[in-house]
């Protein structure tokens, strides 16, 4: 899905550039589509990277605390980020519900709530699987041993 969204984007961004360089003409839509695939190939792109915990971090205390000290680390910032990628899932939902409520437009008659769904559905996917990753790290504590 990553390479399908995203090489859509680079033929549609690559397209208008030429339309408009050498014809002095362009799609009407084209921009909002763009500002709409950057943001379903960021939020897969996050999906498919919450899959395997494979988010961008910065493992500054790796080295300093081994064993039980790593696993309360991995368990506190696994439930940290499990509750704001539900706090951003809830908002999320209110802003598709309010979109819907308004009856929004995009690409000249999409409802836009539809296109916006990514956000609730992607970050509600992220935080669930960030509160298994919670689920384990809370048992690697129970047992007395490091998360693997």
């Amino acid at each position: 899905m990553l390479v399908v969204l995203l090489g859509g984007m680079i033929v549609l961004a690559a397209g208008q550039i030429a339309l408009r360089n050498l014809f002095n003409i362009g799609f009407i839509w084209s921009d909002e589509a763009l500002r709409l695939l950057v943001l379903w190939v960021a939020v897969a792109g996050a999906v498919a990277a919450s899959r395997g915990d494979k988010h961008i971090n910065i493992p500054i205390f790796d080295r300093f605390l081994p064993g039980r000290w790593g696993s309360l680390k991995d368990f506190v910032i696994h439930g940290f980020t499990a509750a704001i990628c539900g706090v951003v899932a809830w908002h999320g939902a209110l802003f598709v519900r309010s979109s819907h409520e308004f009856g929004d437009l995009l690409l000249g008659g999409v409802p836009a709530w539809i296109l916006q769904l990514v956000l609730p559905v992607g970050f509600g996917l992220i935080g669930y699987r960030y509160a298994l990753f919670t689920t384990r790290d809370l048992g690697a504590l129970l047992r007395g041993r490091g998360a693997g």
